[in-house]
């Protein structure tokens, strides 16, 4: 049975647009459009459509506020369209704080190196979010927002006012057990899903954590900075934008720039990041599969690594480097994972000794590190 779609824009040559491209793949079809974001709520609750692609900004009611009201109402997975600008990243971050699953740019020729290209990715991430269709139905919720109120202190020169929620409820037993192994890094790889689930991970750290932590997240060049900011309020930790040069702290996340690639240079208490540009024939920019392997070749068997929820299979070769050094390795498990394409390669290729809920991923990483 098709993947029925509903297509929301203010444009109607964008509208048009974009269901050419999807009624092109056999697997799809637009069932309707809207051209505000009040006409998506109406139709999205007649119609029930299996996915809906959004724009941010519209008349008469904005995208973020459409998607708000269609998680709390018929939950759907939603793709948001974006411009990649300053604020485009904001209100791009604020409609997956509202439960949108995923993005992209809204210039096709932002998405890839050239039209067919451009339309297969477009094709396959509204594909690949359709799958999330009955969890939502069976689950009515929207996933937890990318925002709370902000938190004064942890990392980064800021003082500290009030103190991160706990990791356990108390009483809760821990079902995890400590491997015995030392660590000096941490480095999480995500793609699709990965801002929702990095929040989720790093704001239950305590601001003395204690080792760094690499984050290769798949995202727009302009798009990171942002997100590093937003991370960097809502955590204990320090978050930042890495830059070339930077001297890898306890208790500070690095998230590599959107168009580099990250390396690590030196050893234990006086590695440093190389932010470089990379080779064109590289799909991702960052890419895991590079900065796993720069890790594997710096830190050795003290790289705790994990995966988390992304569409393809980067990281899959950086993690076995890795593995081969000696180092940890744990996925993201089926069930918790908005596209489970990253956490399945690594975890199908015999790479991964966890499997992890991802509302368990820093109880588990706490546990592991003798926390």
């Amino acid at each position: 049975m098709a993947v029925k779609v509903l297509v929301v824009d203010d444009s109607s040559f964008f509208r048009r647009r974009v269901s050419e491209i999807i009624n092109q793949d056999p697997l799809m079809t637009v069932i309707d459009t809207a051209q505000n974001g009040r006409e998506a709520v109406d139709k999205a609750l007649q119609l029930r459509p299996d996915v809906i692609t959004m724009d941010i900004e519209m008349p008469v009611l904005d995208g973020i506020s459409a998607v708000r009201e269609i998680m709390a109402k018929c939950p759907t997975p939603i793709l948001m369209f974006s411009s990649l600008t300053h604020d485009g990243a904001k209100a791009t971050l604020d409609a997956l704080d509202a439960g949108a699953l995923d993005f992209l740019p809204k210039k096709f020729e932002d998405i890839a190196r050239d039209k067919d290209e451009a339309v297969r990715l477009l094709q396959q991430r509204v594909r690949e979010i359709a799958r999330k269709r009955f969890l939502m139905a069976a689950k009515p919720r929207a996933p937890e927002p990318l925002v709370r109120p902000p938190v004064v202190g942890g990392g980064l020169g800021r003082p500290l006012e009030r103190q991160p929620e706990p990791v356990r409820a108390p009483g809760t037993p821990a079902s995890f057990k400590r491997s015995g192994k030392s660590y000096q890094l941490v480095a999480i790889g995500t793609s699709t899903g990965g801002p929702v689930a990095l929040q989720n991970v790093l704001t239950k750290l305590p601001g003395d954590f204690p080792h760094p932590i690499l984050l290769i997240q798949h995202m727009p060049a302009t798009f990171t900075a942002a997100f590093a900011a937003r991370l960097n309020g809502l955590c204990q930790i320090g978050v930042k934008e890495a830059e070339d040069g930077d001297v890898l702290k306890p208790g500070h996340a690095y998230l590599a720039p959107g168009g580099k690639q990250m390396l690590l240079e030196g050893r234990g208490p006086g590695a440093r990041l190389r932010i470089i540009e990379g080779n064109d024939k590289v799909n991702y920019k960052p890419c895991v599969d590079i900065t796993f392997a720069s890790a594997a070749k710096t830190y050795g068997d003290k790289v705790l690594a994990i995966v988390l929820t992304g569409m393809g299979a980067d990281g899959r070769d950086g993690a076995r480097l890795l593995k081969e050094q000696g180092a940890t390795i744990w996925a993201q498990d089926e069930a918790s994972c908005v596209v489970y394409g990253m956490p399945q390669a690594v975890a199908k290729a015999g790479i991964a000794s966890e499997s992890l809920p991802l509302d368990r991923v820093a109880q588990r990483i706490l546990i592991e590190l003798g926390r």
